[in-house]
């Protein structure tokens, strides 16, 4: 008789995994194509292991986005100055569109609606941040914002992403930070 429990991968072992996997599948097939059932016979499990980690393969992209290449939203900008700051932000995000490609991005801005609030939300905490930290600059009253002015520039950012194929010109967000949201949010 085999002894399993020497083989069997758990926790993160099995996590990290699933998620080196779900890259590679992203990398050779491409989101469209993507499987839950492709990237558990390329992890050497089953699909039900992946189900109870992720709802669905957006999350789980995701997640293997962030396994690899980290979280833009790990280190928030704080250069002293809010304009440097959200351009920080958006340029991050308009890298992350180039490095991933198009069809990647909006399949996963397809699949949103399908997301958990714990995968939408950590461009909203990074732009919360930086407008608090701008707040104790004295650069915006933070208690006057409408909650929606917040989110302004990742909206806009991702809305531009959504309708072209093409990379976000650095022109797109400047004006996006100049044009529109520093005219919302500054006295």
């Amino acid at each position: 008789m085999r002894n399993t429990e020497r083989t069997r991968r758990r926790g993160t072992e099995l996590e990290a995994s699933i998620m080196d996997a779900a890259y590679e599948e992203l990398a050779e097939v491409g989101y469209q194509r993507l499987t839950m059932e492709g990237v558990a016979a390329r992890a050497h499990t089953g699909k039900q292991v992946l189900y109870r980690r992720w709802r669905n393969r957006a999350e789980l992209v995701i997640a293997a986005i962030r396994h690899r290449t980290g979280s833009i939203t790990d280190e928030v900008p704080d250069t002293g100055d809010l304009r440097a700051d959200v351009l920080e932000v958006l340029r991050r995000m308009a890298r992350r569109q180039r490095d991933l490609g198009p069809e990647t991005i909006h399949g996963l801005m397809a699949d949103a609606p399908d997301l958990s609030p714990e995968f939408l939300s950590p461009m909203n905490g990074v732009m919360t941040t930086i407008l608090e930290q701008a707040a104790k600059r004295g650069e915006v009253d933070l208690a006057a914002l409408p909650r929606r002015v917040i989110t302004v520039p990742t909206d806009l950012l991702r809305h531009e992403m959504l309708l072209t194929r093409h990379p976000v010109a650095a022109e797109t967000l400047t004006s996006i930070v100049d044009d529109v949201f520093l005219s919302l949010v500054r006295p």
